[in-house]
Parts: structure tokens; sequence; C-alpha cells
């Protein structure tokens, strides 16, 4: 079960149900199973992962295990999903249709769901926006299997653990195949591939004290003997891909996946560790701010222009007043910072108090400046800055950046307009946005936005202008502009 170590006990029976149910196979089934997907059959941690490049059989492997446990388990009850049917439609409900031997087994169309002759049944399923998960919500499986996992969102993921439950006594599972990339590709890559080494289990803590028992199986194109023998040519195809596709399909590589924006993105260069910023080096403060996150980075440069982000603080549900303290508390005193950026929306007004997100944190003395939300113009920014062709790149973040670090490799292109950067999912988005704001308003000191000579004031910014005194007349003017209608 999901709370339980990974014991000698658990690995020997997972072994031994693998081998009765191949016993007990159809003599007639032809079955060819890769070394690879034998680990992956054989695997008893709650949460496994079956991953890596392209061709590596494990859209087959998920079927073949699923077979073996419906037929070790009698009455056991499974789900496979894609992100949409017509996915799961034109790949494994077709390949297993032709794989399962329709002696023990058949296929209801009008259901999507398998029934073998000792009572197991497989369910086929989608979860193509995150609210689809709650169709499931008062389902019941032993295992649960997502094919392809990057394609998920780590909600979708989260909720469907729950609908893995049973009194039957049977091992519970959520096994998954997938390719890296993808808008689940970095929550998929912190939760399997990075705390430890493949092939190995470990065991996670929940947040209520739990252990989930985890493990991340890599299966290359070179693991899959029969696709080499059937299609010779599958690897000079892939061979043919653009570097960032074919160091993720074909190698596997989830530092670098297909689909991902700055492609010139590389930890080892990009990332250094901490040093002490000289005095004289201007200081820059850029936030992204909204009640599910607010990002705040401090970025130094050199006189050489050479940029550092070497502060970050990324919070989510704080109050404007919240976050303007804690980006003041968290600059050292003596910290000379040049200018506070922010993007454009904040200084939109609300129609129930008239006074804009800009107002509040200038109440809270935070003062900001507005930036550019020029987006493919930033994005292309960032990325002149983090190339290093034959030269250093002119960006590096401190490693104790952590939020920075995970978010900005994992942004992939917009699929509609490829100079963009997806907007989805959300929560990556909001620690690059800052740097964004930063990088159009260093980059282009042409146009920087600068505060009109004039502007329009609003009829309540006139009432405040003349209750104020002369003193808090002179601020109102620093805030908002010339009035051009007083």
């Amino acid at each position: 079960m999901a709370g339980q170590p990974i014991t000698r006990a658990r690995r020997e029976a997972a072994r031994k149900a693998a081998e009765e149910a191949e016993r007990n196979r159809p003599a007639d089934m032809q079955i060819r199973i890769s070394p690879r997907q034998k680990e992956f059959i054989k695997a008893d941690a709650f949460e496994v992962l079956f991953g890596g490049a392209a061709g590596g059989g494990k859209s087959y492997g998920q079927l073949i295990d699923a077979f073996f446990y419906a037929l070790t388990y009698p009455k056991s009850k499974q789900l496979i999903l894609r992100r949409t049917f017509s996915e799961l439609e034109k790949s494994l409900i077709r390949v297993h249709q032709d794989l399962y031997p329709q002696k023990i087994y058949s296929y209801n169309k009008t259901e999507h769901t398998g029934r073998f002759a000792n009572g197991s049944i497989i369910d086929f399923g989608y979860s193509d926006s995150e609210s689809d998960v709650f169709q499931y919500q008062s389902a019941e499986y032993d295992v649960i299997r997502f094919d392809e996992l990057t394609h998920f969102t780590e909600f979708q993921y989260v909720y469907m653990i729950s609908r893995v439950r049973g009194a039957n006594g049977y091992p519970k599972h959520i096994k998954s195949s997938t390719n890296p990339g993808g808008v689940g590709h970095a929550w998929v890559k912190a939760r399997f591939v990075d705390p430890s080494p493949p092939d190995v289990p470990f065991e996670a803590k929940m947040d209520d004290g739990s252990v989930m028992t985890r493990v991340f199986i890599p299966a290359l194109v070179a693991d899959n003997p029969y696709l080499a023998t059937a299609d010779p040519d599958y690897v000079k195809r892939l061979m043919a891909l653009p570097e960032d596709q074919r160091r993720a399909l074909l190698y596997g590589e989830w530092d670098l996946f297909d689909g991902q924006y700055f492609t010139e993105w590389n930890a080892k260069v990009h990332v250094i560790r901490p040093f002490e910023i000289p005095e004289d080096w201007r200081r820059y403060r850029a936030m992204d701010y909204g009640l599910d996150r607010f990002a705040l980075l401090w970025i130094a440069v050199s006189p050489s222009r050479e940029a550092y982000v070497y502060r970050e603080y990324c919070e989510s549900n704080l109050p404007v007043s919240v976050a303007a303290h804690e980006a003041l508390s968290r600059t050292p005193a003596g910290e000379d910072i040049y200018i506070n950026l922010a993007p454009p929306d904040m200084w939109g007004r609300t129609a129930d108090q008239g006074r804009s997100k800009a107002d509040l944190f200038y109440e809270a003395g935070y003062q900001i400046t507005k930036s550019s939300n020029d987006r493919e113009a930033g994005w292309l920014a960032i990325k002149e800055l983090l190339k290093h062709d034959d030269h250093p790149p002119r960006l590096r973040i401190f490693e104790t950046c952590r939020e920075l670090i995970k978010c900005l490799p994992a942004l992939q292109y917009d699929a509609k307009k490829p100079n963009d950067v997806a907007t989805e999912p959300h929560e990556l988005t909001h620690a690059p946005d800052a740097l964004r704001y930063w990088a159009i308003y260093w980059t282009r000191p042409n146009e920087r936005p600068e505060t009109p000579a004039t502007v329009r004031w609003e009829h309540d910014q006139i009432e405040d202008y003349w209750r104020a005194d002369a003193e808090g007349r002179k601020r109102l003017i620093a805030r908002w502009g010339k009035p051009s209608n007083l």
C-alpha cells in the first residue's frame, strides 16, 4: 500500500505474481517482454514511472502489465488514462484489442471497458481538463495507469491518487509511462527523476505524515530490441530531429525536452554559487504579483553588464501590504535598490475602491515603476541573456533561487505563438514573469516607459489632491503624474 515501505518480501511477492500471471496466460498468446518492461512489471512501489526516450516500449509495457495484473488478481479493477479519449482510442485501445486474446477478454466500445473471464476489468478513460477528474469521484481502482504522464497536470495526478483504494488486499499502484516534455514535465521530473537515481526505489513523506513509495525506471529506444528489428530506420529518424527533440526523445534527457522554450538553459552554466555582490553594482527588484503567487527577484548588474539573480522571494496568498512588507524587510538595510519594476496591470483601478494595486504598494511604502508587458520581446531578451555559444552567458542565477531555477527551464512554447511562452501550467510562470519585466526594461533602454509629463486624472484623484496639504499634493503628483485636467 501507499503508506508501507518497500520490503524484500513485497518485492518477492511482486516477482512471483508476475511470473504466475505469465504462466497462466493463454498458450496461443505471443508476448515478448524486454528487460526494461520486465522491471516495470515487477516494480512494487506505489508510484512507478516508466519513462524516457521514444520507442522504449512504454505503452506496450503498460498493456502487458495490466494484462498480467488482471489475470493474477480476479475481479480486480484498473483504469488506463490518456489526456484525451481520441489519443487513447488511436493508441492503447487499438493495440490492446489485437493483443488480448478473445477467449478470455472482451471490450465494450460503448462503455470503454474491457472484461476478463475471471471478473477483472480495465476501464479506459480520459482527463482533458482538470475538472474532468471529478467524473471519477466515486470510483475505486486497484491500479490506475497514466499513459504520457507529462501531458497531465499535477492536480489531475494527485487527485486520482485518492481513487486507488479497496479492501480486497490486492497490491495498489499508480503506474505511469511518459516521454520528457509536455505541460507536466516539471512536476513529473521533480516527483520521480530528481529525488533518486534511476531504478532505486525511495520513500516520499506526505504532508499528513504518510509515506509514498516511488521509483523511476528509465527506458531508451536501445532497451527495445523488438523495435530495432521491426523498424531499423526509427533511430535514424530520431537522429534527424532538432537537438532539443533529439536529446529528449532519443536519449531521454529530462533537462531538455520537446517544446522547451529556453533551450539555451544549462544548469551547469547558468546556476552558480552565491558570492558577495559589490556595493557599486546597480541592483533591481522585479516582481509579479497576484494572490495566487507573489514572485520577487533581486537582480544585480556588474559594470561589464553581466546580470545576476541573487535573491528571490516567492509566496502565495499575500495581501499587497504584506507583500510590500516582505519585499522591504528581506532587503538588508543599506542595500541600495535602483528601481522596483512591476507589470502594467498593477496600475489598473478597481471599480469598488477606485485605487490600483500600485497605489496600495505605494501606501505600504513600496514605490514601483511600470515595465513593459511586451511578452515576446521580454522572453527573447531573456534568451539573449542566456546564450552561451561562444561566450559566457550574461545572466546567471544564484543556486539559492530555487523557484526560478525550477520554473525557467520548464517553460514551453505557446503552440499558437511560437515566440511566446505558454501560460500553462500557470504555477511555473510567476518567477519567470518577474525576470521578464526586468529583462525588457534593462535591454531596451530607449523604450523604457516613463511617467508621462501630464496625465488625465480621475475625479476621485482630483478630490484626493484638493483634500491634501502641500506636501501631500507633491506626493500625489509624484505617484500619478502631473494632472492635465486639474
